[in-house]
């Protein structure tokens, strides 16, 4: 019998985060050991007289690609994934790795290239909202219960308590916190080992409330590309493709990094920041609200939520915000302001140490 928390999670996904409708292709895109949530996904949306489609990726394959694949299939554009997703009205992907180091000893070069080339496909699920709604959620396995310092049952009893919640009393809260950043120029945040500042005159802050990341718990902006300056040191180990960068700090002049060190993985860390033109400036500024996410897990969809914190995303902005930003990379990397920590907005603290000032 279906765990019944797989299956709640299922009903949010389908009726609240993505909305199925009849007679909608609907791509579900996952991996292998989500299997349950998948099956409970497709017998949800058939039940709904909608069209699920599945793409399923099984463990190695990823890293049997970039070991083996030649410079003419890194280039490649995969035409046939891109129909299927312009096709579609909704598409819901599920992460459930079973290695998450399993990229660790591939070339960030090779990643970088493949990022260019799937970009677009990338940047019409996530930015054109009129014409494909969607989610991303994790699955609990063992790896991302063992990176998060977990049992199995325990890391599962984290992820519901996050997933599983009451999204529109969420979202109530979330535009509550919102409404302290209507009209703002200049936000500044300082912390430890941290001073910087920038302006999001123009742009919008946006509330994700489960409906496009599961769980939900954020809000975010764009800052003005040019605006952002100062210094910033993160507080958690930034993870992209099976690497884990330690003790980033990040310096911006006029909107673009200067300066980049770490004390681990740092090579890696510059190749991502010279992914291309844009991958040098800050697309989102995000911070974190979801009050049952209270522990760093290495795992970005839930550690961007993590209240009390804040995070800054290189490289591409969302449209949605009004950021113009462009870049293959998108890398959210987190930091803690619930010890010293301040968010000010036009010369007034609205969160200290983590708590928010109504």
């Amino acid at each position: 019998m279906s765990d019944e928390r797989i299956k709640k999670l299922a009903e949010i996904l389908v009726n609240y985060s993505v909305r199925v409708k009849k007679g909608e292709t609907i791509t579900i895109s996952a991996s292998s050991a989500a299997e349950e949530l998948v099956v409970e996904l497709y017998r949800l949306i058939i039940k709904k007289g909608a069209y699920p489609v599945v793409n399923i990726q099984f463990p190695k394959m990823a890293y049997i690609y970039y070991k083996n694949a030649s410079k003419e299939q890194l280039r490649k554009f995969p035409d046939i994934f891109n129909f299927q997703i312009k096709k579609s009205q909704a598409c819901i992907s599920i992460s459930a790795d079973e290695n998450t180091r399993e990229l660790s000893n591939v070339d960030p070069r090779s990643v970088a290239v493949r990022q260019k080339i799937t970009a677009p496909i990338s940047d019409y699920i996530v930015n054109e909202k009129k014409k494909i709604r969607r989610v991303s959620l994790d699955f609990p396995t063992n790896a991302l219960a063992q990176d998060a310092e977990m049992s199995l049952e325990e890391y599962e009893s984290f992820l519901f308590n996050a997933t599983n919640q009451d999204w529109n009393k969420e979202k109530k809260r979330l535009y509550k916190i919102k409404s302290l950043f209507k009209n703002a120029d200049k936000i500044r945040i300082i912390g430890s080992d941290t001073d910087i500042e920038m302006s999001v005159k123009g742009r919008e802050f946006i509330v994700d409330a489960g409906e496009e990341n599961m769980p939900g718990g954020e809000i975010f902006s764009a800052p003005l590309e040019k605006t952002v300056n100062g210094k910033i040191k993160f507080t958690y180990p930034a993870v992209r493709s099976g690497r884990e960068v330690n003790d980033v700090e990040l310096e911006f002049k006029n909107g673009k990094v200067i300066k980049a060190k770490a004390s681990k993985n740092e090579k890696f860390l510059k190749a991502m920041i010279n992914t291309d033109k844009g991958s040098k400036y800050v697309g989102e500024l995000g911070i974190g609200g979801n009050l049952q996410i209270n522990k760093f897990t290495k795992n970005l969809l839930f550690d961007e939520k993590l209240n009390g914190t804040i995070h800054l995303a290189l490289g591409m902005a969302y449209k949605e915000c009004k950021g113009t930003n462009k870049s293959a990379l998108h890398w959210d990397i987190v930091k803690d302001l619930k010890k010293n920590g301040k968010i000010i907005v036009d010369g007034k603290v609205v969160q200290k140490n983590g708590k928010w000032i109504f």
